[in-house]
């Protein structure tokens, strides 16, 4: 299958290209220039199907033409070796838990994917040695850092900012070591998405090095997170519900809810989408004026969703042929504040016995509000509370349990390289290696 850029500008590329560039020549991203519909008979038996199955079958339409089915197989069995619960909050609202892989967080499945996806490329190609950027605000870094660790031919650098991520966060993929180096830079999340775009624009520095990214802005990073959607519809039809399936997305760098809206253009029967925001609000406000207009971003208790400037607006636009209308037509919005976020986590807490971490915190409180009688919602629940420790115990007012998982990453001993925002410096530091 072949692979567009959203910019226009660019030569197609193979899904080869697309993985390894991570970003088309035109600074744009890469899109599959065709979403096939799955059959009829795949979702008629679809709550038959194990997690895994699913996954290959969805796997299949956007890679399998370019990869062997024996070794796609393999690739998604290696990554989902977790479940993802659908759990009862209320009545009609449902959690999505994704935070059974290895490091506590949805974003497990596409750095693992990714991780298996590039190494096969890697291998085939005979490339010596591949080196990954990735910014991240909180989850992305731990875990692409844990899913490519010990990776042959792959070195990952995790630029995150220095002081807005939680110290269990930044122990995850500061404390590994091997392929895997971690830059602290004095800036926000927004700052080091910028140093990874110019990285892969300056040619002198991809003269000098093969560089890639395992940001959501890569399709391999992105496209497996169209799973979860197939998956949990799958456990709504294993419940008997009838009603209308609307999907609330907490979101930031908004690749989540894109791969949500490729599963839904393959046919899978999701009325809609909410795209829950905190301050950090630019989607929000472009439902509501058609206009999009980035800014700096703010910093809030539900970290990872703090950006001001969403990569994948583009993949957004791109699927619906820029029509505001029609974006509007799929997509509604919701924005809360730190306080409304910190409201609902305790309310919950007390009244449902629920514990929310801050960003799936937004996604309940906006189905909360919006949902009609004939709808069942489903709210992705992103990452353990324990990964926001302080913030969550200091709003519900109560110890929780740290899972084992994340106390190891704790024992572990942080080593970072401070970075400035500044591109010069980190070019710099990339050509000394």
């Amino acid at each position: 299958m072949n692979y567009y850029s959203t910019n226009g500008q660019a030569t197609n590329a193979s899904l080869e290209e697309a993985v390894v560039k991570g970003l088309a020549s035109d600074k744009g991203l890469f899109m599959p220039d065709t979403i096939k519909s799955l059959p009829y008979e795949f979702f008629e038996n679809i709550d038959k199907l194990t997690f895994q199955e699913i996954a290959c079958k969805v796997a299949d339409a956007f890679f399998g033409e370019d990869i062997p089915a024996e070794t796609l197989t393999q690739i998604v069995n290696d990554t989902l070796n977790f479940d993802v619960p659908l759990v009862p909050v209320t009545g009609n609202i449902f959690s999505l838990e994704l935070f059974h892989g290895p490091t506590l967080a949805f974003k497990d499945v596409g750095g693992r994917f990714m991780a298996r996806l590039l190494g096969y490329f890697i291998q085939k190609a005979g490339k010596k040695e591949v080196n990954v950027l990735v910014a991240t605000s909180g989850d992305t870094g731990s875990a692409v850092a844990n899913g490519f660790l010990g990776v042959e031919g792959i070195h990952v650098y995790v630029l995150y900012p220095k002081g807005k991520v939680s110290e269990i966060q930044e122990k995850q993929f500061t404390t590994l070591g091997q392929n895997i180096t971690a830059i602290e830079v004095d800036g926000t999340f927004d700052d080091c998405q910028a140093l990874v775009k110019s990285a892969f624009m300056d040619q002198e520095l991809n003269d000098h090095m093969v560089l890639t990214s395992a940001n959501s802005i890569n399709v391999a990073r992105f496209l497996p997170q169209s799973f979860y959607y197939f998956y949990a519809w799958a456990q709504y039809r294993k419940l008997g519900r009838m009603e209308e399936m609307v999907v609330c997305v907490p979101s930031g760098n908004f690749g989540n809810i894109t791969a949500g809206l490729f599963a839904k253009k393959m046919g899978l029967p999701i009325k809609r989408f909410i795209a829950a925001n905190n301050k950090n609000d630019i989607f929000y406000q472009y439902l509501q004026t058609g206009e999009y207009n980035p800014r700096p971003s703010v910093t809030t208790i539900a970290n990872a969703m703090d950006v001001g400037d969403p990569s994948n607006f583009a993949r957004v636009l791109a699927l619906y042929g820029g029509s505001y209308p029609t974006i509007k037509k799929e997509i509604t919005g919701a924005t809360y504040t730190d306080e409304q976020i910190a409201e609902t986590m305790k309310q919950v807490y007390k009244e449902h016995n629920y514990l929310l971490d801050p960003h799936g915190a937004c996604g309940y409180r906006a189905l909360e509000e919006n949902l009609m009688p004939e709808e069942i919602g489903v709210f992705l629940e992103t990452a353990h509370p324990a990964k926001f420790l302080d913030t969550v115990e200091g709003i519900i007012g109560d110890k929780i349990e740290i899972p084992a998982k994340l106390q190891a990453f704790m024992e572990g001993e942080k080593q970072s390289i401070e970075m400035s925002k500044d591109f010069a410096d980190f070019k710099q530091y990339l050509m000394s290696i």
